[in-house]
């Protein structure tokens, strides 16, 4: 069987790409996939999988007829707050393998928000002509039992993610702390500066050695490369754009500050303490479900040292989860891959 996987692949962003390689990890072995990606080559290079153009309709609808199965491949791609035509992009491939019969499988979404009704009536009709669907949050699942649509809820299949060492992370002073920020218009160049001072002020308490960690290196790199020079010498920019050795960092890593979703699931599930600003109601949603320590950046305090303060209270004394939590969870997410197993039976 061929099988079509559709995501925000191959657009450099960590997260998303640590969804594929976890799906591609989970997907029974007599399904081959073919990959719609923003960089076809590069994405066939890394996974060593069929890869095509996302966005060239005729490539999209030719590939479809091709394939046996078609799925969303995990991820927040059913919201309308960052984008009003994103949705519709991924509902209408989904909506058009479901009139061509294909096995769909919605395969751990992350649905909402949802703030336009459209947008809501669309996704509820295309969930609930899906083969089957899993969902990594319980927000997500109550929506759809209020649509009564029948689902799975497992956490985001990323905690089961296998690792790889990085290249060079042993080689840097210890301990070491992970920093993941990411460009956004809640992030302000004031708050960004504040950020940096306390940093800074926590370096110093610890002597800590800073990892500047961006996930996707168009939005991250310039926020990295701008705090660096008030961490000067006790600091390092990596990146990596195989979400295998992304997560591997973590290992070698006491403790992260992040907004990503994926780079504070990768630290937690490493065993690392993790510290959360969030700027999305996913990141929420995981703070919950975890009890992490953070808060929202439209709350995040006036004064750095309050910041500072917290992140040396949560460096000297807080706890990462127990390897009973991490190993519960990550059992968890392997029902996305039953339910993978399941609709390909």
């Amino acid at each position: 069987m061929r099988a079509l996987l559709s995501g925000y692949y191959g657009k450099g962003n960590g997260g998303d790409e640590a969804l594929l390689a976890t799906l591609l990890q989970m997907l029974p072995s007599h399904i081959t996939p073919v990959v719609l990606s923003g960089n076809p080559q590069e994405t066939s290079q890394r996974y060593g999988v069929e890869a095509q153009a996302r966005m060239s309709i005729p490539t999209v609808i030719k590939t479809l007829r091709s394939c046996d199965a078609f799925i969303w491949g995990g991820g927040s791609l059913i919201q309308d707050a960052t984008s009003a035509i994103s949705p519709f992009y991924y509902v209408s491939l989904m909506a058009l393998a479901q009139k061509m019969g294909l096995t769909t499988v919605a395969w751990a979404q992350g649905i909402g928000p949802l703030l336009r009704s459209q947008t809501q009536w669309v996704a509820q009709k295309t969930f609930a002509g899906c083969t089957k669907v899993s969902v990594r949050d319980s927000k997500s699942a109550k929506l759809l039992t209020e649509w009564k649509v029948p689902h799975f809820l497992a956490p985001d299949p990323v905690w089961a993610l296998k690792s790889k060492p990085t290249p060079g992370l042993w080689d840097l002073p210890a301990p070491r702390v992970a920093v993941t920020l990411r460009s956004h218009s809640q992030l302000t160049a004031p708050m960004l500066e504040r950020i940096t001072k306390a940093l800074v002020d926590f370096q110093k308490a610890t002597q800590t050695f800073i990892i500047l960690l961006p996930f996707q290196k168009t939005q991250d790199m310039a926020i990295a490369q701008a705090i660096q020079p008030a961490l000067k010498d006790v600091s390092k920019i990596l990146h990596f754009e195989e979400p295998e050795i992304l997560k591997g960092v973590f290992r070698g890593v006491d403790m992260a500050i992040g907004m990503r979703l994926h780079s504070l699931i990768m630290a937690a599930s490493e065993g690392c303490k993790t510290f959360a600003l969030s700027y999305d109601p996913k990141v929420n949603r995981l703070m919950e479900d975890t009890d992490m320590p953070g808060w929202d950046l439209a709350n995040l305090p006036e004064d750095a040292n309050k910041i500072s303060t917290a992140w040396i209270e949560h460096y000297a004394n807080g706890e990462s989860l127990s390897s009973d939590k991490i190993q519960f969870l990550l059992d968890r997410a392997l029902i996305h891959q039953a339910v993978l197993s399941d609709a390909f039976s």
